[in-house]
């Protein structure tokens, strides 16, 4: 069994409508689902990714309305990356973030990579990186129809930053459980802070990569608005998963066992440093229940909740999502 690399990272919002138009008209990805918290259907939970939604294209939110902001610090995921096709795309963004006003840094050098640091309108802690000399896992394909030109759009999720205060303990289980491999290291930003360690599963590449940066001096995150609840990796389908079920819980990490996602199959379980992981099958993908010209546009519910809907939607404020 081998992670073919990362699924989704799932974030917090608490304003949905906000979140909607940064994450589409502004950094031009496609809503692919309007749905709901399965854990708590009283709030959205919002898709984006690429034309299809493939995996390893999927940021997504879980509004939260009264969420307090979040406190950045260590055992975090503190910071989720976009793909981007090539070092061109990246000038294209910094100029595009200059004349929408987004929070940036200057472009530079990371493990090797054109990036580009940012946030979005509640924080958020987000990075492009150039695809231009990746060789490992493909990305996937910009929409059409974005409010961006297609050779310059978000074609993935990047490398995952998790921040933790004991690097040894998320090491163990990466390396000894999920099987990453080491590829790498480079240095902190921080003066005095150890070198950041670079992990990868699968084909490797942009799209299957974590950084690992330990940080003693700092408390645990308070999470909350602008941070990121979990991230999700790639498993081939669900026969694979029971399989990985198996062998989380033969190693006797406390874990969700199976959930039907509907979208995919999932198992959740936290590492030693306390960040939550999820194992996600690729498909069945997004389309099983829309078509897919129309994605995201009406609130989807799986069969499970269909029989809720008028129970639901009387919860949650409108967010019109229709295409004009």
């Amino acid at each position: 069994m081998e992670l073919k690399g990362i699924h989704h990272v799932s974030a917090i919002t608490a304003l949905a409508g906000k979140n909607y138009e940064f994450y589409t008209k502004v950094l031009g990805m496609r809503l692919i689902k309007k749905t709901v918290n399965q854990d708590d259907t009283s709030v959205y939970h919002l898709f984006y990714g690429d034309e299809k939604g493939n995996a390893g294209t999927e940021l997504t939110f879980f509004e939260i309305p009264r969420a307090g902001r979040n406190h950045d610090g260590a055992n975090s995921i503190s910071e989720i990356s976009l793909r981007v096709k090539n070092n061109e795309a990246m000038q294209y963004w910094k100029t595009r973030f200059e004349e929408k006003k987004v929070e940036h840094e200057e472009l530079s050098e990371r493990f090797g990579r054109r990036s580009l640091a940012f946030k979005d309108e509640e924080g958020q802690r987000l990075r492009l990186v150039s695809d231009e000399t990746n060789r490992g896992v493909a990305g996937g394909v910009p929409w059409e129809k974005s409010a961006v030109p297609k050779d310059f759009g978000i074609i993935g999720l990047g490398p995952v930053m998790l921040t933790v205060r004991t690097r040894e303990l998320t090491e163990e289980v990466i390396t000894e459980i999920l099987g990453f491999r080491k590829k790498g290291a480079y240095a902190s930003q921080v003066p005095g802070q150890p070198d950041i360690l670079v992990y990868e599963t699968g084909e490797g590449g942009t799209g299957a990569e974590l950084h690992i940066e330990e940080r003693k001096d700092l408390p645990p995150e308070r999470l909350g608005r602008g941070g990121v609840h979990h991230v999700a990796f790639r498993v081939n389908d669900e026969e694979e998963l029971r399989e990985w079920i198996n062998k989380i819980q033969g190693a006797r990490i406390p874990n969700s066992d199976f959930v039907d996602r509907y979208y995919f199959k999932s198992l959740y379980f936290r590492e030693l440093n306390g960040i939550l992981f999820e194992l996600a099958t690729d498909g069945p993908g997004f389309a099983t229940d829309e078509d897919l010209e129309h994605l995201g546009e009406s609130l989807a519910l799986p069969p499970f909740l269909e029989p809720k809907r008028q129970e639901i939607e009387a919860k949650l404020k409108p967010l019109d999502t229709k295409l004009s």
